[in-house]
């Protein structure tokens, strides 16, 4: 194994945050500002983008370089991720920070049987794709540099670490995320880049951060057809109310602001995994593990969901 790279400076950065208009994106990107790095908020949705863009200009410390700006990006399209990195190399002549941080869920739920194929096709296609595409417009352009970069991508305990069973297509995704995640890290290191990989899991309660209402975003040629039986996306606060239901009390919610903080820490130590309650998550691990050595099945997350 290579030496581990060196940390990297905010000051003068330049960072990409992709689902940047919004929750921990957006969280991630005044982070990024407050420390003095420039930062590019890719986001599809193109009024909410325009507004955090206005709103976070001079968000950076007084006399530092840090500027925003915002992309409108579809991840899922590789035309559209092209022009994004086109337009970051043009502004700022490369990139520093990469965080692939765009995501949604399935907007559905329920039973597996119960999900349509358009659920997987447009959660696949932002969580999976979206990671997949961004890394390949990205990553050839960031070794050819030669500078030290990070690229980060948002995975989740449900489905990194072990699936929430009536969240299958959103587990099934942030699973495939988080394993390529670890084989991008893997050749990287193998290759002795100067680049590497993170993959944040965030934390500490139930996350208010949109994207339980990410179906306004959703294209109309991936709409559910009404062929699936489970039941439809829920707000956040329906999401608390059953979660409240399921357990007897109230669950924690996470503190966003924070979370983006943690994430942009975790990247700057050039951390693989940036996460929290690592001790809670290995003994999951090792239960499932040894559900696996057994030939049973694995535990579970149950978050009541």
């Amino acid at each position: 194994m290579s030496a581990a790279p060196p940390p990297i400076d905010p000051a003068g950065a330049a960072a990409v945050v992709t689902g940047g208009a919004s929750g921990i994106g957006r969280a991630i990107a005044t982070s990024l500002l407050r420390r003095g790095a420039s930062v590019v908020i890719a986001d599809v949705e193109a009024p909410a983008l325009e507004a955090t863009v206005a709103e976070l200009s001079g968000a950076g410390p007084a006399g530092s370089s840090g500027a925003v700006s915002g992309v409108v990006t579809d991840v899922s399209d590789e035309s559209s991720v092209a022009e994004l990195a086109d337009a970051v190399w043009e502004r700022h002549g490369r990139c520093d920070l990469l965080f692939l941080n765009a995501g949604v869920t399935s907007g559905g739920g329920g039973l597996p049987w119960q999900q349509e194929p358009n659920d997987w096709r447009w959660c696949f296609g932002v969580n999976v794709f979206g990671a997949a595409i961004g890394v390949h417009e990205f990553v050839p352009r960031m070794l050819a540099d030669g500078r030290p970069a990070q690229v980060v991508t948002t995975s989740s305990g449900d489905g990194g670490f072990a699936p929430v069973a009536t969240a299958s297509v959103y587990a099934a995704s942030k699973a495939a995320l988080s394993c390529f995640t670890e084989a991008l890290q893997l050749n990287l290191v193998n290759e002795d880049a100067p680049v590497r990989a993170s993959v944040f899991y965030p934390s500490g309660g139930l996350i208010d951060s949109g994207l339980y209402s990410a179906a306004r975003n959703r294209p109309e040629h991936l709409a559910r057809r009404g062929e699936g039986t489970g039941r439809g996306s829920m707000t956040f606060d329906q999401l608390v109310e059953r979660v409240t239901a399921a357990r007897g009390a109230a669950p924690p919610i996470a503190d966003v602001a924070e979370l983006g903080e943690f994430a942009v820490d975790g990247a700057l130590e050039r951390r693989f995994i940036i996460a929290r309650d690592l001790e809670d998550t290995a003994e999951l691990l090792h239960a499932r593990a040894d559900a696996i050595g057994r030939a049973e099945l694995p535990p579970s997350h149950r978050l009541g969901i």
